[in-house]
């Protein structure tokens, strides 16, 4: 019975008016039962209430509704919208709360982002499911793996986090090859297969670093050392006291469509000729270097001298290569 009231509140406050004979096929029992139901939410101070003739039936006054409420309008958009937001990453799960949610606030969710894990060809749908499942079921992950110095090595890990940072789709995982968390680029596994054995939460006592939201890489040697530089230096929480170098480089007018791209709006100034003059603040490890040199003459290191230097070293190895 418990639950045949509460099923009753809440199509009260989804479809506002409801008749006797409605609610008595929707459960299967008399009107008569219904009656008895409604003169039961009355005592229990629940303010509902009938109304005769055509239209009528049964009804929620409107300040019940919106007392309830525990959170504000813009509260429930929000809530609406996270919501949605999960839905987008597969979790499907998510759609039947987001349908009774949206009724219960009497508002439509907005669908404000698409997520699509694949690439153009699609044929990495498959591998981003088969991450997810085993992040939300903790199975262990096997893969090999091609590390920077492009030596492979089999894994197996317990995945934690999907991770997509500056363009890349990375994996944090604990692995036991290494014994600790690690990064690894998602591009990078090849024949992944996820395993029968489960994990518990070992992860939480790998680093000395307390576990927060944002931490993402913090206090992780990963495999992909370049990237786990290049956040640590970006992440404002945790380069308070880790001055990053700025960069000054003169990109020909040529590559503005990649320029956009690649930087952000208060780095970049248009001259008077059209060229582009950055002023990029990073890390400087091997994926700066490469992203420079990927403008090819189109581009000239200004400033710092040391990275002039670096660049002009890195040509002429690439020039050796060809000099033979």
């Amino acid at each position: 019975m418990i639950n045949r009231l509460l099923s009753i509140i809440y199509i009260l406050m989804n479809k506002g008016t409801v008749t006797a004979k409605e609610l008595a096929e929707r459960f299967e029992v008399s009107v008569r039962t219904i009656y008895r139901d409604i003169d039961a939410l009355g005592m229990a101070g629940i303010p509902v209430y009938t109304t005769k003739g055509r239209g009528g039936g049964i009804s929620l006054t409107e300040q019940f509704v919106l007392n309830k409420m525990l959170v504000s309008k813009e509260e429930q958009q929000q809530i609406l919208a996270a919501l949605a937001s999960l839905t987008e990453t597969g979790a499907q799960e998510n759609a039947e709360i987001l349908t009774k949610l949206g009724d219960f606030f009497m508002e439509t969710p907005e669908n404000w982002v698409a997520i699509d894990f694949s690439d153009w060809s699609g044929r990495r749908t498959e591998l981003f499911a088969q991450i997810k499942d085993s992040i939300l079921h903790r199975h262990v992950v096997a893969f090999d793996y091609y590390g920077q110095d492009g030596q492979m090595s089999h894994r197996l890990v317990e995945p934690v986090q999907l991770l997509f940072k500056e363009y890349t789709w990375y994996v944090r995982a604990y692995c036991r090859t290494r014994h600790a968390m690690r990064l690894f680029k998602v591009l990078r596994m090849q024949r992944v297969e996820m395993l029968a054995e489960t994990f518990d939460t070992r992860y939480r006592a790998t680093t000395d670093q307390p576990q927060k939201a944002p931490e993402l890489w913090h206090g992780c040697p990963s495999d992909d050392t370049a990237f786990c530089a290049s956040a640590q230096t970006a992440d404002a929480a945790f380069t308070a006291n880790k001055p990053t170098p700025e960069i000054t480089i003169l990109i020909d007018r040529k590559e503005a469509y990649r320029i956009y791209d690649r930087f952000d709006e208060e780095e970049i100034t248009v001259l008077p000729g059209g060229d582009f003059e950055i002023h990029y603040q990073c890390a400087l490890d091997d994926w700066v270097y490469g992203m420079i040199l990927s403008f090819g003459p189109s581009a000239k290191v200004l400033a710092p001298e040391s990275v002039r230097a670096e660049i002009q070293r890195r040509i002429r190895k690439m020039g050796e290569l060809y000099s033979e």
